[in-house]
């Protein structure tokens, strides 16, 4: 037995499961399985430019006979919904096991949308673990699932499932052969000719899905009081329990589809049935579709965020223990930019000439707080490219402060690139500012198309980004080094004024990357108090209130951001003599 978080958990259920491939895009809370499965004898993995493309390497892969696993967060299964889709028509040829890592409480995403609907949408059994164990087992079963029902199966995990580390007993890898290629346009050629006939298969195939369900050994009754009885699953069964030990609970580990039959026995074995869910309606409505009462709860639980045993408590009527309330004029603590991050000098200069910012997925969201306070817009991957266009079309004709569009190097390969060819396509103009950090830096510096460095670090080639972008037919391309200040406020200056679409590329290596710090900058006494340095957010900065700033040493990486905004020269380096 040893400690696994969910997601090492689902890695290991992939490779005993004889799993060969591995394809993702990075995006927390799922981005460590893919890593986890990276390491493992016998296996390839990479990363892809998107989730969308990982899929589709997922079906070849499967179609030519192989055990696959794709990993992606929630919004990345938007981004996938087409393959995914079309997939449960096609099935598969070697087993296909898809992770869908949720976010209730949204941690490190921009919406809290439950993955759940799209199983139901797409007609593609979901497996719900509550634990580290059953993601393991869960995982490895779903292999031979995906073979017997000839669909993709998904594995829906939760912030709480991915990163929560529970025992395990790890298992040997099972050596799958691969399922022997035959050419079938009928299966997988989905033009209307095949795909028709192909629909009514898929529903066969669901018919015999729902009989399995029913008897499913993933789903548990566990009987205790009659009076109280609740159908919940994953993570949100482990509150459940804590919470209501006398319950009688219906946990489901099959959440797509429900067995209607065992469901409605449990009801009837009970006075009172509620479903417990977090942050969504589509377990209670779902039980509700078969027909069978749900009763409201006593008190009702909040909508959105994260559950706790606390919670549940209270939707039932018990009192919340005594406890104090945290001090209101305790201060905030928002996410920063790292000391010496190339994102700074950019966003501080967009806010000087004050820019239309519309901004992406990334660490560079962080530039919308105070004190740069730049960024006005931020919606999905490569939204800040396609948003920009936006806005200058409705505002053509007009005068308006400049709009710029600012998106990461993995983000602009992800979905950037695709709304840069459209706005070339429709002769558009403005400024996108490329930031190149050279890595995927926000979900743990993975590598990219643009850095050339592949998940198990095999020989790769580093796309040529202003080679690319110039291909396109963007004439105004320009790359300058984030740290130079004067660099960035001329290349703003002329791309927000020549009435062209123009591309700046502000490359330098996130300082997480490389740690290759100088020695740190100390105030002297020639600093005014002015704010000019401390106005840049940097975390080393610190401002008295009355007198000079000071820097941190423990914290000042020794970048001289702040040392180029002084006026007085009250910066200097600190030296050894």
């Amino acid at each position: 037995m040893q400690l696994m978080s969910g997601n090492e958990a689902i890695a290991q259920g992939a490779w005993e499961a004889g799993a060969r491939i591995g394809v993702a895009y990075p995006g927390t809370p799922s981005t460590e399985t893919l890593e986890c499965f990276a390491k493992k004898e016998g296996v390839y993995a990479e990363w892809c430019v998107n989730e969308k493309v990982a899929v589709e390497v997922g079906i070849g892969a499967s179609a030519a006979g192989a055990r696959v696993l794709s990993t992606m967060k929630h919004v990345g299964v938007n981004v996938a919904a087409d393959p995914l889709f079309t997939a449960a028509y096609t099935g598969v040829g070697g087993g296909f096991v898809i992770l869908a890592a949720d976010d209730p409480g949204m941690y490190s995403s921009q919406n809290e949308q439950d993955s759940h609907y799209y199983a139901q949408a797409a007609h593609i059994p979901m497996l719900d673990p509550a634990n580290s164990s059953e993601a393991l087992s869960f995982t490895r079963d779903a292999y031979d699932l995906s073979e017997q029902f000839d669909l993709p199966v998904m594995i829906r995990s939760s912030v709480r499932i991915s990163h929560t580390k529970t025992m395990v007993e790890p298992g040997e890898r099972k050596e799958v052969d691969l399922v022997p290629y035959e050419k079938s346009p009928a299966k997988w050629v989905m033009m209307p000719a095949f795909a028709k006939p192909r629909r009514k298969d898929q529903l066969h195939r669901i018919d015999l899905l729902r009989e399995w369900v029913e008897t499913c050994s993933y789903n548990r009754v566990e009987k205790k009081k009659k009076d109280l009885g609740v159908i919940c699953s994953g993570a949100v069964y482990q509150h459940v329990i804590e919470a209501l030990p006398e319950a009688s609970v219906f946990k489901l580990g099959v959440t797509w589809p429900l067995p209607k039959q065992a469901l409605t026995s449990f009801a009837e074995s009970v006075d009172n049935l509620f479903v417990i869910e977090e942050a969504s309606e589509y377990l209670h409505n779902a039980v509700c579709a078969l027909g069978i009462h749900v009763d409201d709860l006593p008190y009702p639980l909040p909508r959105d965020g994260e559950l706790s045993p606390g919670l549940i408590k209270k939707a039932f009527g018990a009192s919340i223990p005594a406890h104090h309330e945290a001090p209101a004029d305790i201060p905030n603590r928002p996410p920063a930019l790292c000391p010496g991050c190339p994102h700074r000098v950019v966003y501080k200069e967009l806010s000087r000439i004050k820019a239309i910012v519309t901004g992406d997925i990334g660490c560079y969201t962080l530039g919308a707080l105070p004190p740069l306070s730049s960024v006005d817009t931020c919606v999905d991957m490569g939204a800040s490219v396609s948003m920009a266009h936006g806005m200058e079309l409705a505002l053509s004709g007009t005068e308006h402060r400049p709009i710029v569009g600012v998106i990461g190097d993995s983000t602009f390969a992800h979905s950037g690139l695709s709304s840069l060819i459209s706005t070339v396509y429709n002769q558009g103009s403005g400024t996108i500012c490329i930031l190149d950090n050279r890595t995927t830096a926000m979900t743990g510096r993975q590598g990219n198309a643009f850095n050339g460095e592949t998940l198990q670090k095999r020989p790769s080639r580093e796309l040529d980004l202003e080679g690319v972008i110039r291909s396109l037919g963007v004439e105004d391309v320009s790359t300058i080094d984030p740290y130079d200040v004067k660099a960035v406020r001329s290349a703003l200056k002329a791309a927000t004024t020549n009435n062209v679409l123009t591309v700046l590329i502000f490359r330098h290596p996130c300082v997480l990357l490389e740690r290759h710090f100088e020695a740190p900058l100390a105030v002297n006494g020639n600093c005014i108090a002015c704010g000019s340095c401390t106005a840049i957010g940097c975390p080393a900065l610190e401002k008295s209130i009355d007198g000079p700033a000071k820097i941190n040493p423990t914290l000042c990486i020794g970048c001289g951001q702040c040392q180029q905004y002084c006026p007085t020269n009250a910066i200097e380096r600190i030296t050894n003599a």
